[in-house]
């Protein structure tokens, strides 16, 4: 007997009941399969349909704030210009004559009354002898008219001699001593033409080579008429000449009506890293040039090497404003929004907020900010690109320093002084 006859036989079924068993089990089967499934179906339920847990919130950014740096700074104006003699004098003779001698090397130093040229002086040696003579003979010719004249003048009281051959007399001395007066100033006349056959410099400085060699004619006379022997140049003390542009010439009327003087000049050659020549502001033309809209200005440098020569190009700067107290922050921390210049400040509740600001130049990789700022201002230094206006930040305390190795940065906030250094 196998196993399915003895479960029918125990449940009492026999032959008949088969049928009806096999007909139930597919339903069983669908339900032994859909039992699981529902089940499942009812965990799963319960569980997508619990309500999520809210995401953390992000921590805000951290920045590093300080307040401005506040310095004594001295604002300078840049110019371009050249170096110019203080004199300058072209060497001519007053006389004419033949070129004897030369005295000086092309380059030379000279002093002021040192001998430059000698033109031949026999000519003038002659006339002054004969101009001597001159005199010689007035004088004597008036010897004779003051002791005539003075033999008339006893002989008057007893009449012995008529009035009008004693004021013939009288008249004779007059022009015998005034024909002395004119033979004394031939005479002088005629020792400074022989004083002029030696050429002496006028000023002392560099003198020029010579133009004339020795042999050669020269004509004297007053202006360009006379021949062009050399040049001298004085250059200590030596001018700066520049060309201001309008805007920065009222820039400077301005800052002198408020008591603040400009005359600081410091100038750089061009291989020179510094401002090392120091100078004074001396001389400001009467008026701009309707043309170019600039005006001419001049400033006195001490030369007394002689270094500096006429000519020589160098970038100026001008104290503009003088010394004055400032706020300065990195250069890096300000931002562009549009043409307006601004910067990032946080709150005391750590709001970050854009504070519109006037800047100055950079200094040493600092900027200095002329407005908009206040010293207690804790302003972004760092982490720039996490602050956002409006947005809550973590604040780091940094200090601002500077940085004298910076590279400088085009000026792109167009400051109204060009430059601007740490006052000692």
């Amino acid at each position: 007997m196998n196993m399915l006859t003895r479960v029918e036989a125990v449940n009492g079924r026999g032959a008949d009941a088969t049928p009806a068993s096999r007909r139930l089990t597919p339903r069983r089967r669908a339900a032994l399969i859909l039992a699981p499934l529902l089940l499942a179906g009812a965990v799963g339920w319960r569980v997508l349909d619990r309500p999520q847990p809210a995401a953390a919130a992000a921590p805000p950014p951290t920045v590093g704030i300080a307040t401005p740096l506040a310095r004594t700074v001295t604002e300078w104006d840049d110019y371009v210009g050249r170096f110019a003699p203080s004199q300058t004098v072209e060497v001519r003779p007053r006389v004419s004559g033949a070129v004897t001698a030369i005295h000086f090397k092309d380059g030379d130093i000279v002093r002021r009354g040192q001998l430059l040229f000698t033109i031949d002086q026999r000519p003038f040696q002659a006339a002054l002898a004969e101009a001597r003579a001159g005199v010689a003979s007035a004088r004597s010719a008036l010897a004779l008219a003051r002791s005539d004249y003075a033999r008339v003048q006893r002989l008057t009281g007893d009449e012995a001699v008529s009035a009008s051959e004693v004021d013939a007399l009288r008249a004779r001395l007059q022009a015998a001593s005034a024909a002395l007066a004119a033979a004394e100033a031939r005479a002088r006349a005629r020792a400074l033409d022989l004083e002029f056959t030696q050429v002496r410099a006028p000023i002392a400085g560099r003198i020029s080579d010579r133009r004339i060699d020795i042999g050669n004619l020269v004509s004297g006379g007053e202006g360009s008429a006379a021949t062009l022997l050399t040049t001298i140049n004085a250059l200590d003390p030596i001018y700066f000449t520049f060309d201001a542009s309008e805007a920065l010439y009222l820039k400077a009327q301005r800052d002198r009506q408020a008591g603040r003087a400009a005359s600081d000049v410091e100038v750089r050659l061009q291989d020179e890293a510094d401002y090392r020549w120091k100078g004074k502001l001396d001389f400001t033309d009467n008026g701009l040039d309707p043309k170019s809209g600039t005006i001419r200005g001049r400033a006195t440098f001490a030369n007394a090497d002689l270094f500096l020569t006429p000519g020589m190009f160098g970038n100026m700067r001008l104290a503009s404003g003088g010394t004055r107290r400032a706020l300065l922050v990195p250069d890096a921390s300000i931002q562009s929004d549009q043409a307006r210049k601004t910067v990032l400040v946080v709150g005391k509740d750590g709001t970050v907020s854009a504070r519109p600001v006037e800047l100055g130049p950079v200094i040493d990789g600092l900027r200095i900010v002329r407005s908009g700022l206040a010293a207690t201002d804790r302003v972004v230094v760092s982490g720039i690109q996490s602050a956002v206006p409006g947005a809550k930040v973590t604040m780091r305390a940094e200090r601002i320093k500077p940085d004298a190795g910076a590279p400088e940065a085009p000026d792109a906030a167009a400051p109204i002084a060009a430059q601007a250094t740490f006052a000692s």
